[in-house]
């Protein structure tokens, strides 16, 4: 599955991708606000990562943006199911890219296929010293729950304050304005 945005192609990962993924997400910066990702982050990682069987439900994308060589790794964005058994969002952009509208631009896309998909609401959160995460979450349509509650982080090795977001996407007609 592929899905197109403006500026954006997100699409499967394949394994001669796993260089490029590792030079992206491979920054103490990036993995501390991921729940799931290890640090150190090492080049098996990526490899691991590029090698994982898609789930159509629940699918994963690359990030990329074209070049004049060709098209670039800018960050990873998914929905996964949660611990609760609810889908979540996930996403991360490599700090090289950081400040242009990746991350929003990639997230609405993957609300887009949600919805395609059947999706009927969808959960995300931020570590609460990731500000700019909740800012690209309520750019897209996300609503605080009002809630904050410890999460892992693999990255970081010790549990964080999370805050927590939803968007229902039933009976939404409207996408939300991209609109800085």
């Amino acid at each position: 599955m592929f899905h197109v945005t403006e500026r954006l192609l997100l699409r499967p990962a394949w394994p001669e991708d796993a260089d490029a993924l590792f030079g992206g997400i491979a920054d103490e910066g990036v993995v501390r606000n991921l729940a799931s990702a290890p640090w150190p982050y090492l080049p098996k990682h990526a490899d691991e990562f590029v090698m994982r069987d898609a789930h159509p439900f629940y699918p994963r994308f690359l990030i990329t943006f074209p070049t004049p060589e060709g098209s670039e790794i800018v960050g990873c964005v998914g929905i996964d199911p949660s611990e609760s058994g609810k889908t979540e969002l996930g996403y991360w952009i490599a700090r090289a890219h950081w400040g242009r509208g990746f991350a929003s631009e990639a997230a609405q896309g993957m609300l887009e296929v949600a919805r395609l998909l059947g999706h009927q609401s969808i959960e995300a959160g931020h570590f609460i010293d990731n500000p700019a995460s909740g800012k690209v979450l309520r750019k897209i349509g996300f609503v605080p729950t009002g809630k904050v509650v410890p999460r892992h982080s693999r990255g970081r090795g010790a549990e964080a304050p999370c805050a927590l977001y939803r968007l229902v996407l039933t009976g939404c007609t409207a996408v939300p304005s991209m609109a800085a």
